[in-house]
């Protein structure tokens, strides 16, 4: 059964990740299962750029399959910021906190307690020999500097459709809705064919 590694430590898509990919015949490994591995170094212009320096960085580290993706959260009064630096947008990476206060701090400084915004996702699949599977998908809603909810992970406390934040939403409807949802629609039937 081909290996492949799921290219992120983030907890929360990893387990996401997990659950949509479950029926592939693969056996999907993620970066905790390669603890010392270090980091490479994401400086791509755009989401795909960074989803592909991961996934060959990590196929060529593992010698397996990978599943890289990027994402971030692009808000239209900031300029679409922070786009690819969502992940460290206040300058550590992963400090979600940290992250969303900046947002908050960003939005008022603008003079304005929402703006509209879309969450961004590629998904990007490299096998050993170079081949690669590319989707994406995107969700558009508003960011306010009032969150909500107790799911899902990153900016979506602070992100709304309507009236519900992302984080107000069962996985299952987070799913339905959300930038990477869409992009899994696209990427399982193009891994589904690529892997029968």
């Amino acid at each position: 059964m081909k290996k492949v590694v799921l290219a992120t430590k983030n907890a929360g898509k990893v387990r996401e990740l997990r659950e949509v990919l479950a029926h592939l015949p693969v056996e999907l490994l993620s970066l905790a299962d390669f603890p010392a591995m270090p980091e490479p170094v994401e400086d791509g212009a755009t989401f795909t750029d960074n989803a592909r320096i991961k996934a060959r960085y990590y196929m060529q580290q593992t010698g397996c399959a990978c599943i890289a993706d990027d994402s971030g959260l692009a808000v239209d009064i900031l300029g679409g910021a922070p786009g690819v630096h969502s992940a460290r947008f206040a300058g550590v990476h992963g400090d979600d906190a940290a992250n969303n206060a900046k947002l908050v701090q960003e939005l008022r400084a603008h003079g304005t307690e929402s703006s509209p915004a879309a969450y961004h996702c590629v998904l990007l699949f490299v096998d050993t020999d170079g081949q690669e599977i590319v989707a994406e998908g995107q969700c558009k809603g508003e960011v306010r500097t009032t969150p909500h909810g107790t799911n899902g992970f990153g900016y979506d406390p602070y992100f709304y459709r309507g009236t519900q934040s992302m984080a107000d939403l069962t996985l299952a409807e987070k799913q339905a809705i959300s930038h990477r949802g869409a992009a899994l629609r696209a990427f399982i039937p193009a891994m589904e064919e690529y892997l029968a």
